[in-house]
């Protein structure tokens, strides 16, 4: 969600120095300095107490350092570990340095590469600032804003602030952005780092600020890349705790060899059970690989608990997985462990900022592996890989105890490890990169200079991917359709999807579809011993034509469900073993798609779910997204050939095509969301569809670059018949006999009935 430019005020200080107003000096200014210049009220008396904290934090020594930097330098770089205060002090002196310029050239900006960690920086800085959250300083994350006319320093997430970028691609409203955690090199904040360079050419007046943990190598080719203009300052690096590394590695993927693949795991939950019956005090943090390792972990956890003898504290296993929306229960200052109780916080990397929201963390297990999904343009599909963790994410990790703690590696300090993490932009699908730099393009920002340049394979992919979704026009531009794809938070196919929705007069359905396939799957793995209940109460949502139905059908359920008197949303979830979170969620990113399609004049059809033009139309507005993503089941045993590249998948079994769900059988040609080349080779999220139909929305050039095939086969010859009887063997029939027939059959049939 965009704000408005916010409005001069009349508090701006005389000087336009804003080293002048340094809060130590506050003496030099007697009376004037009891107000705030942000508001113009007099400062609280928790103002002062929480002025002295921060003063006590690392970067608040080089607080001079960074303020003549921001004179002097368009781009500073701050390279230090994490709570040396610089996610929170430097964006403060930022929007000091633009206050004192009485706001010529905007506001402050700051990024963030997790939602989370957005909205709690926001809420902290407000309180330091003494100043109202919403009002001088908000969020904006995605599906929620927190800010007015009067904000003047805004956190927000990283791919927030590059859809603010399609409609401002000089970000004219800023004169100073931050880029936080650039360390993590997520794929926004890649583009963000290489678009830097271009933006300070055009503005002279901007400054930018980009804050790194270490090592300090990595700051040093951060500012090299910038043709070393860049001013680098260096925080103090805090005293570690204490490290215990192991003497041989529990990972076998190790060079060095020793152990199978999973020792790591069971020697980290052997460890917490020894360190909590040392009796010492603390919570526990444990990294492992992947957020399955998690699930396992605490099932394994919870169920050791209940054998622990009566004088141990009780032990409370937590899991931070991926994708958890909204404040962490149990998480912040005032939860802290009580004296009976040692938390045990299971995390990936993609949950790791979370922890640092907590100092009750008296021991670390860093198991030094993650699994990561890294994406092949040769199949179009992700492939998940394990690998050790970065020196970079390990010397974190290190940091997260108390001093006092002790941090222990399952790997021996010798083993080698990767200096920095990899950048997201060589391991993901770049489709929407493209399309984003198009439309910079058009704005006037089109030369984005990569730290790492993407893979040119995965460049030609993603250029021919938009080529087929009519998205670029004959000189490789940005076509009509291209740009209004360019205005959803949406990949390109699941766009294209939508668009083509409104032309099929199914928008309402394909709205509901593409939402709940833009957050975490809704179905729940059911506890121990619930596994027949969950299933049972899953199948009364399933629909025959396949799994983009049953989602409509889920979140009409949520919809209707919630008309009804003493209705409560998480036991009606709970009880249907379904994940609130993600219906809630998928409930506001409907509702933000909907507002694009009416600012883009788009026309959005009424319900008529469960009639049998809907049905046919909803499958030609998947097939005029996906139709790179089709399959035949070969042999009739669930073994699906995908044309495009000829692997063989199973599906997935929460699929309502999955076994022992689907009465009908498996259908022998679909249209699937999404491909998955790890342990289990699945594809999820499928629907029914005739090779007719796949024929007539599927554009002929991408059709006859199919690679050969028996089934490509099977369509050509249903090809050729159709060309056949409709007298012309030279051009592709507009429609086929019996699809339309379908077409004009406006009879309902049987929906699936929600018991």
């Amino acid at each position: 969600m965009e704000q408005d430019q916010p409005v001069e005020r009349d508090v701006s200080p005389e000087s336009d120095d804003p080293r002048d107003h340094d809060p130590d000096h506050r003496d030099h200014f007697g009376a004037d300095l009891e107000l705030n210049r942000f508001d113009g009220l007099p400062f609280s008396s928790r103002y002062y107490r929480l002025l002295q904290e921060r003063r006590e934090l690392p970067v608040w020594g080089a607080r001079a350092q960074v303020l003549d930097a921001l004179v002097d330098h368009q781009l500073v770089i701050v390279s230090g570990t994490a709570r040396t205060g610089k996610s929170t002090q430097i964006p403060q002196w930022c929007a000091e340095l633009c206050l004192s310029a009485r706001y010529r050239h905007g506001t402050v900006v700051c990024t963030q590469a997790h939602r989370q960690q957005a909205v709690e920086l926001a809420l902290r800085v407000a309180d330091e600032m003494d100043v109202n959250i919403g009002h001088e300083v908000g969020y904006s994350v995605p599906l929620k804003s927190c800010c007015s006319h009067d904000t003047v320093l805004r956190y927000c997430t990283d791919d927030t602030l590059l859809r603010e970028m399609t409609s401002d691609p000089l970000l004219e409203r800023y004169g100073a952005v931050v880029v936080d955690r650039a360390h993590e090199r997520t794929l926004s904040t890649d583009i963000l780092l290489g678009l830097l360079g271009a933006l300070l050419r055009r503005r002279p007046g901007l400054r930018a600020v980009v804050l790194v943990d270490p090592p300090l190598a990595a700051a040093q080719r951060l500012r090299s890349h910038y043709g070393g203009a860049a001013a680098l300052v260096c925080l103090e690096v805090p005293r570690p705790a204490q490290v215990v590394y192991a003497n041989h590695n529990y990972n076998g993927t190790a060079a060095s060899g020793g152990g199978h693949s999973d020792d790591y795991f069971y020697s980290a939950l052997r460890l917490v059970l020894e360190l909590h019956r040392t009796r010492e005090r603390g919570d526990v943090a444990v990294f492992l690989a992947s957020t399955q390792e998690v699930e396992v972990a605490h099932s394994i956890l919870q169920r050791e608990s209940t054998r622990l003898g009566a004088d141990l504290d009780r032990l409370v296993p937590v899991k931070l997985c991926a994708g958890q929306a909204g404040p962490l229960p149990i998480l912040g200052k005032d939860a802290a462990s009580s004296k009976r109780t040692r938390r045990v916080f299971l995390s990936t990397q993609q949950g790791e900022d979370v922890l640092w929201a907590t100092n009750t963390i008296h021991f670390v297990i860093d198991t030094g592996v993650e699994k990561r999904f890294v994406y092949n343009p040769r199949i179009r599909a992700n492939s998940e890989v394990m690998r050790p963790i970065s020196k970079c994410r390990a010397d974190m990790r290190k940091q997260l105890c108390r001093p006092t703690g002790k941090c222990f590696c399952l790997y021996p300090e010798g083993k080698p490890l990767p200096a920095e993490n990899s950048p997201r932009i060589l391991e993901s699908n770049i489709t929407s990169t493209v399309l984003f730099l198009k439309r910079m393009e058009i704005g006037g920002l089109g030369h984005c200079h990569f730290i790492h340049r993407p893979d040119p394979e995965g460049l030609m992919q993603a250029l021919e991917e938009l080529d087929y979704l009519a998205a670029l026009d004959n000189d490789g531009n940005l076509s009509e359709i291209g740009v209004i794809l360019s205005e959803f938070p949406l990949d390109p196919q699941m766009g294209r999807a939508l668009l083509a929705s409104c032309e099929f007069d199914c928008a309402n359905e394909m709205l509901t579809v593409t939402a709940m396939l833009s957050v975490p799957c809704c179905f729940l793995a059911p506890p121990a011993g619930m596994a027949h209940a969950a299933h049972q109460r899953h199948r009364r949502f399933h629909h025959p034509e396949g799994d983009h139905f049953t989602l409509i059908n889920v979140y009409n359920a949520f919809q209707q469900s919630q008309k009804e008197p003493h209705f409560n949303a998480e036991n009606w979830c709970r009880d249907n073993f379904l994940n609130h979170t993600s219906l809630e969620t998928a409930e506001a990113t409907r509702s933000e798609l909907r507002d694009i399609l009416n600012r883009t004049e788009l026309p959005v059809s009424e319900p008529s779910f469960g009639t049998k033009a809907n049905t046919l139309n909803i499958k030609r507005a998947l097939l005029s997204g996906f139709f790179m993503q089709i399959a035949r089941d070969v042999d009739g045993g669930g073994n699906y050939f995908m044309l495009t590249h000829k692997h063989v998948a199973q599906v997935h079994p929460v699929s309502g095509y999955g076994p022992t769900t689907h009465k009908r059988g498996l259908p022998e040609w679909v249209v699937f969301h999404e491909y998955t080349l790890a342990e289990n080779n699945c594809i999820r999220t499928l629907s029914e569809i005739s090779p007719q139909l796949f024929i007539e929305m599927t554009p002929q050039y991408f059709f006859y670059n199919l690679p050969s095939s028996e089934s490509k086969d099977i369509l050509q010859h249903i090809l050729d018949r159709d060309c056949s009887r409709n007298g012309n063997a030279d051009k592709k029939p507009k429609m086929s006999a019996a699809v339309h027939r379908e077409v004009e059959e406006e009879t309902s049939y049987d929906r699936c009935v929600i018991q």
